[in-house]
């Protein structure tokens, strides 16, 4: 996973802030909940990345 996984995750976590905004600009509670599930979703996607980015430094480091 690259730097193209981790601009399209930081992405998605935006996308759900701003339907999350807008939802509550206009009262949608529908959009609000969908705005905080992609919002969640692009947050654990990024832990995720963090995750394996620490995981290879550790390998890295035994290795050489």
């Amino acid at each position: 996973m690259g730097l193209d996984d981790k601009i399209s995750h930081k992405a998605e976590e935006l996308k759900g802030r701003v339907k999350e905004n807008l939802g509550h600009a206009t009262g949608d509670e529908r959009l609000q909940a969908e705005g905080r599930a992609d919002q969640a979703s692009g947050g654990l996607k990024q832990a995720g990345e963090k995750v394996k980015d620490a995981g290879k430094k550790i390998k890295d480091a035994f290795t050489a």
